[in-house]
C-alpha cells in the first residue's frame, strides 16, 4: 500500500523564485503536451508518448522560444508530460466506459493564474540530506518541518504551493498493512447536522461547525478583498488573507475527521455507515451545513483506515428506512420530519431518532455482511 506523508516546507526567497520558475516550466510543458495530442487526434495521426515528449521537451529546449526550459530540472518536465498523458487517457477511458465512476471532462489547460501549483520529482531529482533538509534538483536544500518519521524510502515527492502561499512536500511511501488487535465491538454510525455522528453504542460526536464559527472572520476578509482594485498588489495581499482563512477552516475540519475516524477504527472491529447522497443534499437549502460537516471526507477516511488496519467497513443502502424502523420490533412507521427528534413506536418503546437509526444501520450492515438471506434486520433478531 502506498500513502502520502505531507510536511510543511519553508523555502528562502531565492528558492521561491526557483520554484516559481519550475512551476511555470511544468505548466508550459503540460499545455504543449495537450496541444500536441489534440493536434494529432484532429489530424488522425497516431503519436507515441516518446515522440510527444521528444517534441515538447527535447526539441523545445533547442528552440529560441523555449530555451529557458533548460534552467529547470528535466525530471519536472518529464513528470509534467506523464501527467498530461494520464489526464488524456483517463478522459478517453471515461468516454469509452473503460474507466469506472463518474464521467471525466476533457483535460483543461493549466493557467498561471491558478492559485495552486505543483511539481513532482522522482528519486533521481530529490533526496533527504544528513542535516534533515530536503534537496531538490535546481532548487537547493529546503528547510522542512518533520512532524513524524517516514516509514520507508520515498519513491517520489511533490512540491505544492497552495492558494494561501504555503509550501508543502508530499512524499509517496510504501507501507505494509498493520492489522490492529481484534475487538468484539461493532458499530453503526448515523451522520447528521445537529449532531455530527451518533454511534449505535450511544456515543455522540458534536458537530463543530467550523465554517459557521469562522463566517464573521471570512466575511470581513472577503469585504476587504472586494474593495481592492483589480490587478493591484493590495488585492493580492487581501486574496491571500482570504485564502489563509479558508485554509484554516479546512485544516481544522480535516484534523477533526482524522482524530475521530482513527478512534472509531481502533475501538471497533466492524463499522457501518449509511450511503448518503452528499451531492444531492448539496443542492438543497442545507447545502452550506452539509459541506461544512464534511461527511464525504469522514467516511472516506473510515474506509481507507479500515482497509489499512484490517477492519471491516461497509455502506448501508441509502433507501434503507433506518429512521422509520423500530430497532426493537422492526415495524416501519411513517416518515419523520427533521424537527421530530424522538418518537414512540406502536410497541411502546420511545426512540431517539439518531440513536435508533444508528442501531438499524448496524443491524442492516451485519445482516448484509453475514448474508442473512432475508432474515429480520433488527438488533433483537
Amino acid at each position: 500500500m502506498q500513502l502520502r506523508y505531507s510536511f510543511r516546507v519553508y523555502p528562502t526567497p531565492s528558492q521561491r523564485v526557483a520554484l516559481a520558475q519550475a512551476f511555470g516550466c511544468a505548466r508550459v510543458v503540460y499545455n504543449d503536451n495537450l496541444r500536441a495530442r489534440e493536434a494529432a487526434h484532429a489530424a488522425g495521426v497516431k503519436l507515441s508518448d516518446t515522440e510527444i515528449q521528444r517534441r515538447v521537451v527535447t526539441e523545445a529546449k533547442r528552440s529560441p522560444e523555449r530555451v529557458w526550459l533548460s534552467q529547470v530540472s528535466s525530471v519536472v518536465l518529464v513528470q509534467a508530460c506523464r501527467d498530461a498523458r494520464t489526464a488524456y487517457r483517463n478522459w478517453f477511458d471515461s468516454l469509452s466506459g473503460k474507466r469506472k465512476g463518474p464521467k471525466l471532462g476533457k483535460p483543461r489547460f493549466r493557467s498561471r493564474k491558478d492559485h495552486r501549483q505543483a511539481i513532482r520529482f522522482t528519486r533521481n531529482g530529490f533526496g533527504v540530506r544528513a542535516n534533515r533538509k530536503l534537496y531538490v534538483a535546481k532548487v537547493g536544500q529546503l528547510k522542512i518541518a518533520w512532524s513524524r518519521e517516514l516509514p520507508s524510502e520515498p519513491s517520489s515527492v511533490t512540491i505544492i504551493k497552495d492558494s494561501a502561499g504555503r509550501y508543502f512536500a508530499s512524499f509517496v511511501v510504501a507501507v505494509g498493512d498493520r492489522s490492529l488487535p481484534e475487538v468484539d465491538s461493532e458499530v453503526g454510525i448515523d451522520l447528521g447536522l445537529a449532531t455530527f455522528a451518533v454511534l449505535s453504542n450511544g456515543r455522540k460526536i458534536d458537530n463543530p461547525r467550523f465554517l459557521r464559527q469562522a463566517e464573521r472572520r471570512l466575511k470581513k476578509a472577503q469585504q476587504c478583498l472586494s474593495r481592492k482594485e483589480k490587478g493591484s498588489k493590495n488585492r493580492v495581499k487581501a486574496r491571500i488573507k482570504v485564502a489563509k482563512a479558508h485554509a484554516r477552516v479546512a485544516d481544522m475540519r480535516r484534523d477533526f475527521a482524522h482524530k475521530h475516524s482513527i478512534r472509531i477504527i481502533r475501538e471497533n472491529q466492524a463499522i457501518f455507515v449509511e450511503d448518503s447522497s452528499v451531492q444531492g443534499l448539496a443542492r438543497t437549502r442545507l447545502a452550506k451545513s452539509v459541506h461544512d460537516a464534511g461527511w464525504g471526507m469522514f467516511t472516506r477516511m473510515l474506509e481507507e483506515k479500515a482497509r489499512r488496519y484490517g477492519r471491516t467497513f461497509a455502506r448501508v443502502d441509502r433507501w434503507f428506512p433506518s429512521t422509520r424502523m423500530c430497532s426493537v420490533c422492526g415495524v416501519v412507521g411513517d416518515r419523520k420530519p427533521l424537527q421530530v427528534r424522538e418518537w414512540t413506536c406502536t410497541c411502546g418503546v420511545v426512540h431517539d431518532r439518531d440513536l435508533n437509526a444508528a442501531r438499524n444501520i448496524l443491524a442492516a450492515g451485519l445482516a448484509e455482511s453475514r448474508n442473512a438471506c432475508g432474515g429480520a434486520v433488527s438488533p433483537a433478531a
